[in-house]
């Protein structure tokens, strides 16, 4: 026997085995030698190398075992000597699959003409397999096209976990897409979790969707973690009546599927998307009087959403509870607390809570940094935020791009040359710290560079700002935006004509109606049966009538961003909002809408910033048909509203001296979970105020300090005016005395108005 064949394994070993394959003959082993021979040298074997009778099986799988042998020979012996009808087709295609995948994936390819020509049923899932696991995507697919009808479910089935664990699931979406539908049957629990849960963390919310419908067709397995995902996902969508439902769901299944901690942190968060915190309160204490122990993550949800909706008394009163049960909590949780108490005007709280999260020993955070620094210039404490930036700058402490982004942003606000020239300076520190320099804070320079003219400024960050894509791209779009600007305007005057409305004004209830989840003002009456075993009976009444809540609430508790930063899919919108900004500071609202409508010729979509930006303009000029009209496209889907777009409202109603119908609004509203910024409460005072309804005014101030924000210098400096203006001059100054206890300090207004204040005392005199 040849040396090289000598090391052979037994024959009575499995064929699936990698082992080499002894010879039963000489003249067996001579003919194996001969073609190996050849095919070393080359990967083509003639026909005149083969005997006319079939070759045995031991040459077979010693050549397609032949670990000298390269891939390409293996194939191309393999198709030469192996006749379709072949009966070693069972023992020498596997070995033939194992032999192409680890040394040439691509090959594989080549094999499915054989395959469909041989026998398709025994030879295509074994292919499949391999070209799934090989990343063969596309020659997979090419498969299951060219596959007889009759034996394409069983191999989709097959092919859908495969496809589910690709490393490149967006590349495969499709196929799952295609395949799901027609296969034999679902992929297992797991898999289908893997899917959702996948498509739930890239934000495929259409692609969940169609899985999920196609499973429910099928019927949802009794899997709690399924549930969870699904409720998760449909719940960060704003589709809470997704959530609510499968929540019903569970318990109607058969057997019923028992709702863990995961699931009521999923629906508290699903709630406090769609803007219903008073619901996720309820529920919160229903679970702790039900025995359920909350953990960091339902404090998480409740008091994110107490603090994105002002609820800060309950938001705190939910932290204390926390410290009581759990003890200290992560630093996320502190930092929504701080993010909240600064958004309410509560700066001294802030400032103490802050010290309570040093002295709880939470470690700060670059976020708790970016939050307190924003806070401070948001509160007013321009002088105090530049101090905290600056002093950690210098002791090397947690500073991150946002930090930094953050300083930019309030630089150029003003567009002050030295500030925008500062501005300049720290992007190229930001540079050096190998910082990324983002959309953000390019177009916050941009807006600096514009209102200071220091366009010399914009020829400097072009030289040290490294990356290659996002500044280039923005100055291409400006340069592209100034040609577009150019071409012919028809529009008369301020691009009025771009919005037209040609309904009735009077009717503004119908804008209020498409928030929240009745058309009514009333809740759902519960009128349930009582289920004394239930743990949450808020919550199954909620499920129980989830059908009658919006399955698309046009609320979002978010406000709108002037830039999203979500790379090219917001791109244009970023850009777009940026110079609306820029345009409408001048005044110029005719270039603006011009810009707009380049924008949305396009087919490109605005963002609630963008409508925003027009209608403060449009309200500013008295264009009140044109907020109307804007306001009608937006009830029918065109984007979600958040309270800037209410704050809106109140102010084009009092133009149109119907504050009475704005308190209606703020009555509406408020039932239906949508929340009062500090903003709409001083629009509705400043109103109330106007039509002489001054201790209407009054009563709106209580509900301030009742609902725990603080009110700010506007709040008071309109409350003092409206009062002096009525001869309330005792009232005006209860006013002034507080303002004074509560350490506001005054404003330009402020000295007019009591001038005004003291001209009226000494009349009184």
């Amino acid at each position: 026997m040849p040396l090289g064949l000598a090391a052979a394994a037994p024959i009575g070993r499995r064929l699936s085995t990698a082992a080499p394959t002894p010879l039963s003959s000489l003249t067996d082993a001579l003919l194996a030698t001969r073609l190996a021979s050849h095919l070393l040298t080359t990967p083509h074997l003639p026909a005149a190398l083969l005997p006319t009778a079939p070759l045995p099986l031991p040459v077979h799988l010693h050549i397609l075992r032949h670990p000298a042998l390269p891939p390409a020979s293996k194939l191309s012996f393999f198709l030469a000597a192996t006749p379709p009808a072949s009966p070693l087709l069972e023992s020498t295609f596997p070995v033939l699959l194992r032999a192409l995948a680890a040394g040439s994936p691509p090959l594989l390819d080549a094999l499915l003409p054989f395959a469909l020509s041989a026998s398709p049923s025994t030879l295509l899932p074994a292919l499949l397999s391999f070209l799934l696991s090989a990343s063969r995507l596309d020659a997979a697919l090419s498969l299951l096209d060219s596959a007889p009808p009759d034996l394409l479910p069983r191999l989709a089935a097959a092919a859908l976990p495969s496809l589910i664990a690709s490393q490149n699931l967006s590349a495969a979406v499709p196929a799952i897409r295609r395949l799901l539908p027609i296969a034999s049957h679902p992929p297992p629990v797991r898999e289908t979790n893997r899917l959702l849960l996948a498509l739930s963390k890239e934000n495929l919310s259409d692609d969940f969707r169609y899985v999920f419908e196609e499973m429910s067709r099928r019927g949802l397995p009794s899997n709690v973690r399924l549930y969870n995902i699904c409720i998760h996902a449909f719940g960060k969508w704003r589709q809470l009546d997704m959530s609510l439902g499968l929540f019903a769901a569970m318990k109607a299944a058969t057997p019923p599927v028992e709702p863990d901690i995961c699931t009521y942190n999923s629906v508290i968060r699903a709630l406090v998307v769609g803007g219903r915190v008073p619901d996720a309160l309820v529920i919160y204490d229903e679970m702790k009087s039900s025995g359920i122990e909350p953990d960091v993550f339902t404090y998480r949800a409740v008091m994110n959403g107490c603090c994105k909706s002002f609820r800060m008394d309950d938001a705190l009163r939910v932290f204390h509870e926390m410290r009581g049960i759990i003890g200290v909590s992560d630093v996320v949780v502190y930092n929504s607390l701080l993010d909240g108490l600064f958004k309410v005007k509560k700066l001294d709280e802030a400032c103490s809570f802050f010290e309570t999260m040093v002295a709880d020993g939470i470690q700060c955070s670059a976020s708790t940094h970016n939050t307190v620094i924003d806070g401070l210039f948001n509160n007013g404490r321009a002088e105090a935020a530049c101090r905290l930036f600056y002093e950690l700058r210098r002791k090397g402490q947690l500073l991150d791009g946002i930090a930094y982004s953050i300083m930019v942003r309030e630089f150029c606000k003003e567009g002050i040359g030295d500030q925008v020239a500062e501005a300049v300076e720290l992007v190229k520190e930001m540079e050096q710290q190998g910082f990324s320099v983002d959309l953000v804070t390019i177009t916050s320079l941009l807006i600096g560079f514009n209102k200071s003219k220091r366009w010399d400024l914009e020829e400097q960050i072009v030289k040290f700002i490294r990356d290659s894509t996002v500044l280039p791209d923005a100055i291409r779009w400006k340069s592209n935006m100034m040609v577009a600007l150019r071409g012919p305007h028809g529009r008369e005057k301020d691009g009025t004509p771009l919005f037209s409305f040609d309904g009735n004004m009077e009717d503004v209830m119908s804008l209020v109606n498409h928030v929240g989840h009745t058309g009514t003002d009333e809740e759902i009456p519960n009128s349930d049966p009582k289920d004394d075993w239930t743990l949450s009976p808020h919550l199954d009444h909620l499920a129980k009538h989830a059908d009658s809540l919006n399955s698309s609430v046009v609320f979002t508790m978010h406000r709108g961003q002037r830039v999203e930063g979500m790379g090219p899919k917001t791109f244009d919108a970023d850009m777009i909002n940026t110079y609306l900004s820029i345009f409408l500071a001048k005044g110029k609202l005719s270039v603006a809408c011009k810009l707009f409508e380049i924008f949305t010729n396009l087919g490109n979509k605005g963002t609630s910033y963008t409508y925003n930006s027009l209608m403060t303009s449009f309200v500013k000029k008295g264009y009140l048909k044109q907020v109307w009209a804007v306001l009608h496209e937006r009830g029918g889907q065109l984007c979600p509203n958040d309270v800037a777009t209410y704050n809106l409202i109140i102010q084009g109603l009092g133009l149109m001296g119907k504050a009475d119908v704005a308190r209606t609004i703020i009555d509406r509203l408020s039932k239906k979970g949508v929340y009062m910024d500090i903003v709409m409460y001083n629009t509705l005072i400043s109103q109330l105020g106007k039509v002489g309804k001054v201790e209407e005014a009054g009563c709106l101030f209580e509900q301030i300090i009742r609902s725990g924000m603080k009110p700010d210098v506007v709040t008071f400096n309109t409350l003092i005016s409206i009062n002096a203006k009525a001869g309330r001059l005792k009232e005006a100054g209860k006013y002034l005395r507080r303002m004074i206890r509560e350490g506001i300090a005054p404003n330009h207004a402020t000295e007019t108005i009591l001038i005004f204040l003291d001209k009226e005392i000494e009349k009184t005199r």
